[in-house]
């Protein structure tokens, strides 16, 4: 959200312009903390005012932030507590937002919705990755074991640098389908969703031919093992090779070998998923996020290894809508309670839950704006 960095002198000027007036609150924290800005230094240096209970983290530094068009955060290194409440600070960084907060956020009753059925991945796949988990591996060895009677020669593994044929599948999520390894033609790809070894392997294609003649390859299949994470990723991580020694395979064992790997996707993500069905309280909503309070202890451990994880929201007599939430941040209170900041900026991939969810929520928006206005005409 913050991406512009803003020069000291320009913060310090934003805080004496702007911010003398305007609200400005702590950052990360359970309920809103306000700070007022008290006396401005010689040396640069100012004296704010807050809660009396509220202390600093042990870095010593406070984050606070305000509205201006956009949201602007200011780190305060505390230079002296001159009291409870009472703080010597210096701003040592200053971001501004990119743009301005996508929609408002209001506060809900707690019967009328819930979050619910917590989903999270054991273990997370990296697209540049390498390497597998050893549960996962496990799985893929099981495999193996189970289907040597695809073909004369099967292989399951993850993907390998330095081999030009697998880095295209990885980069690609795309098959190798050759029916006739002896033929030039079998290297073309039938469709779009399979590599083009013919152009790949360019001028070495005739020596690359005559090894696998020499080998006494007929046909030849590799599947990518594509899993779909949290957000929705297509990560390919491995793959199934087939090749054949006896007679040449045909489109049928291709698509024989993609239900097989369709199948064994759906097992890894099984044993991969940890599913949480409590209820938790959503503090405050709005088109483009959440507030949770999260009380359960399992779902506190889950959420500090978490980026990101799926969940019901349950709206009161409504089916249950599945949304995936990035994590913005996570803070705890003197009690153990834990509060979590969530975005859904990553939702393109769930348009239909997306468009029920925000079907709720626009009418419940627009009776919390009607009750604003009417609040603010009887200050007035």
């Amino acid at each position: 959200m913050y991406d512009t960095t803003l020069e000291i002198p320009e913060a310090l000027e934003l805080l004496r312009v702007y911010f003398q007036e305007r609200k400005i609150y702590i950052k990360n924290m359970v309920d809103k903390s306000e700070v007022k800005i008290n006396e401005f230094m010689d040396d640069n240096t100012f004296l704010i005012i807050t809660d009396t209970e509220y202390a600093p983290p042990p870095s010593e530094t406070i984050t606070i932030y305000g509205l201006l068009d956009k949201y602007v955060e200011f780190e305060l290194k505390v230079l002296e507590i001159r009291g409870p409440g009472y703080f010597h600070c210096e701003c040592v960084a200053a971001r501004k937002a990119s743009a301005g907060r996508r929609d408002v956020r209001f506060k809900v009753d707690p019967d009328a919705v819930v979050a619910t059925n917590f989903k999270f991945s054991k273990y997370t796949l990296e697209l540049t990755g390498f390497t597998i988990p050893t549960g996962i591996k496990v799985i893929l060895d099981q495999f193996h074991s189970s289907h040597t009677h695809l073909s004369d020669i099967v292989k399951v593994d993850v993907f390998k640098q330095s081999d030009a044929v697998l880095d295209e599948i990885k980069k690609t999520g795309n098959a190798v389908f050759v029916e006739d390894m002896s033929s030039t033609e079998s290297y073309h790809p039938m469709t779009p969703d399979m590599v083009d070894l013919y152009t790949l392997y360019g001028h070495d294609l005739k020596r690359e031919i005559k090894r696998n003649v020499e080998r006494g390859y007929k046909s030849m299949i590799i599947c990518p093992l594509i899993y779909l994470d949290e957000a929705e990723r297509s990560i390919p991580f491995a793959y199934i090779q087939v090749i054949s020694m006896k007679e040449k395979l045909g489109i049928d064992k291709l698509l024989e070998l993609k239900d097989h790997s369709f199948k064994l996707v759906d097992r890894i993500r099984d044993a991969n998923t940890v599913l949480l069905p409590v209820h938790q309280k959503i503090l405050d909503i709005s088109r483009g996020g959440l507030r949770l309070k999260i009380t359960d202890s399992e779902l506190k451990k889950s959420f500090l290894k978490a980026k990101g994880f799926i969940f019901d929201i349950v709206f009161k007599l409504q089916a249950p809508i599945t949304i995936y939430g990035d994590i913005k941040y996570t803070i705890q209170d003197s009690s153990g309670n834990m509060y979590l900041g969530v975005d859904f900026a990553g939702n393109s991939s769930r348009k239909d839950e997306m468009k029920r969810y925000l079907a709720m929520v626009r009418p419940m928006e627009m009776e919390y704006k009607k009750r604003l206005m009417k609040d603010m005409k009887k200050k007035a």
